[in-house]
Order: structure tokens, then C-alpha cells, then sequence
């Protein structure tokens, strides 16, 4: 049959370790796991990102692609929203979900301490979707007045 895949071409299981750590565009520093790079995957990316203390991401979204976030260390704060007017803590143990297209920027609170996430993202390429949205960088303050 003319439209089966080959063997070769067949997806397989595969075991990995992180990647070497690198800076996304958001400005946060990555450890790639699970990509269409690392594993020929097709419609998911998982990796480790880590916040250092004090920093903040740029403002930022992913076109067309949900954000699934499993907090491992550390607490991170994140204003959302069209103009960033909501604000969440997340701490570890939390699960957070963000829809696609929606303005984020996650930040560490912490002078202190990294703050730690899985990741997961309906794109195998991840970088290829971040949007950075430099107009709203200035619109909010990392911590908000009320922490």
C-alpha cells in the first residue's frame, strides 16, 4: 500500500536525558527533554525550565499552542492576560495550565532560591511558537505591590 510508513519511518520509544541548558527567547533558561530534535515527536515538547532568583521572562506567548506547567522547587509568580491584568502564584506541587495565545510573564519572586517547572507544550519545536510581546514588558511589577 502506497501510503503505509515504512519501519523506518515509524515512530519509536525513546529514552533521554535533558539537553544542555540554553536561554529561549523569553529570556528563561531551558533543558530540553522530549522535541521533535531530541525524539522525532510531532505534536509535544517537554523540557525543564529554570528560573533564576529575581528574574524575570519577557512578556510573551505561544501562537496556536497550550502550555501545561508541573511546579518541581521554588515559587514563581505570572501575570496573564491580554494587557497582563492577572496575576497567579504558583508553588511546588501546582499544576498550571495556559491556553495558546494567551500573554504570560512568569517570574521568581525568590532573592534566593531557583524555581523549578516540567513543561509541557503542544509543539515539538518550542522555540518556533514563542511570540515576544515587548509592549507590555513595562505594564506590570515583578512582585506585584501586594506580596
Amino acid at each position: 500500500m502506497a501510503n503505509e510508513a515504512s519501519p523506518s519511518t515509524l515512530p519509536s520509544c525513546r529514552l533521554l536525558r535533558a539537553g544542555e541548558q540554553f536561554q529561549g527567547k523569553q529570556a528563561l533558561w531551558y533543558s530540553p527533554g522530549i522535541s521533535a530534535e531530541s525524539a522525532g515527536a510531532r505534536g509535544i515538547h517537554l523540557q525543564i525550565v529554570t528560573t533564576p532568583p529575581g528574574a524575570r521572562a519577557k512578556a510573551h506567548k505561544h501562537a496556536a499552542h497550550e502550555t501545561a506547567i508541573y511546579a518541581l522547587s521554588g515559587v514563581s509568580g505570572m501575570w496573564y492576560g491580554e494587557q497582563l491584568e492577572n496575576h497567579v502564584v504558583v508553588n511546588p506541587g501546582d499544576f498550571l495550565y495556559i491556553p495558546a495565545d494567551t500573554p504570560h510573564l512568569p517570574y521568581n519572586p525568590s532573592s534566593t532560591e531557583n524555581c523549578v517547572a516540567l513543561i509541557a507544550r503542544t509543539d515539538s519545536n518550542e522555540q518556533e511558537s514563542v511570540v515576544l510581546l515587548p509592549h507590555l514588558d513595562a505594564k506590570v511589577l515583578v512582585p506585584p505591590p501586594s506580596e
